[in-house]
């Protein structure tokens, strides 16, 4: 049985965070846009997962996405391959001391958050007609 409220309140607050993105994008804050899309993409699978009626733990996207296949959902060998390029935004992007030296802000850039944030809106797109 579906649960569409699950769904939509969820899918709500991935909208959010998709749109928090787009904010640090334009301001050129690209570390946090680039968590805010892994954030967006988690919580998107996150809201089909419930949605299905299946349990949601972890942060990892592409294992997030994996359960799904393993519950019979099919997912796209690519969008895992694209899943696990967010699954790395989500610690070095807000921890200093993820890298050797410097501030997370000085690892990202205009590029990497525009790619990862239109990434974020295709499996969005995907997630709609797959699964929403």
């Amino acid at each position: 049985m579906l649960d569409e409220r699950e769904f939509s309140r969820r899918m709500s607050s991935a909208r959010q965070a998709l749109r928090s993105a787009r904010g640090d994008l334009e301001r050129g804050d690209y570390n946090w846009a680039c968590f805010k899309a892994q954030q967006a993409a988690e919580l998107s699978v996150k809201a089909l997962l419930h949605g299905l009626g299946l349990p949601a733990y972890g942060h990892s996207v592409s294992r997030l996405l994996a359960s799904l296949k393993s519950r019979g959902v099919e997912v796209p060998a690519q969008l895992v391959e694209l899943a696990k390029a967010l699954d790395k935004c989500y610690v070095p992007t807000r921890y200093p001391n993820a890298w050797a030296e410097g501030s997370p802000h000085e690892y990202y850039t205009r590029g990497d958050a525009e790619r990862l944030v239109e990434w974020v809106e295709g499996l969005w797109r995907s997630l709609r007609r797959g699964g929403g």
